[in-house]
């Protein structure tokens, strides 16, 4: 029996010589925040384009007010309780969330990584285009200038459009 193949299909981009990665970040919380800001960075540093839409609790890691404060949630989060050893029921109590948003700020910073404000700037400023979605900015109450400089307002279709031909990755 022949193995199958392993050759990947040529995005439309690819195939005229510029890759494209388009990043959706639906999530908000601090561990949620880093997965495609890292992805980001590591495209922009390979040279490839990037393209963020950032939606619904998303819109946190770029909205100015929001973005300084983002935390982790211990109730609900199946994976924050192996790590830090304590059963789901103890991560209700007054300070647990707190708590581990510092530690995870404490190991994130000793893994090299800035803060979350100081990453999407550094992001924009090496070319990523980075877009809050209208209908979750409408439903929020969020206008252009609650968001970080250099981002702009985008619908989904229009966001569509932008990104055909990349590899979509939604986080």
């Amino acid at each position: 029996m022949a193995k199958p193949s392993r050759v990947l299909h040529q995005s439309s981009s690819a195939a005229n010589g510029r890759r494209k990665l388009a990043l959706v970040a639906s999530k908000g919380s601090l561990d949620m925040a880093y997965p495609p800001l890292i992805l980001a960075n590591a495209a922009r540093m390979s040279g490839i384009d990037v393209e963020m839409f950032f939606t619904f609790w998303g819109l946190d890691i770029i909205t100015k007010k929001k973005m300084g404060k983002l935390s982790v949630a211990t109730v609900g989060n199946p994976n924050m309780h192996p790590w830090f050893g304590i059963p789901t029921l103890l991560g209700a109590l007054p300070g647990m969330s707190w708590a581990a948003s510092w530690m995870m700020r404490g190991e994130i910073k000793k893994l090299g990584f800035p803060p979350v404000a100081e990453f999407v700037k550094l992001l924009v400023d090496a070319g990523a285009n980075v877009y809050g979605c209208k209908m979750s900015m409408d439903m929020m109450k969020l206008t252009v200038d609650d968001l970080v400089e250099g981002a702009t307002v985008l619908g989904a279709m229009e966001f569509m459009d932008l990104t055909e031909g990349a590899q979509i990755v939604f986080v």
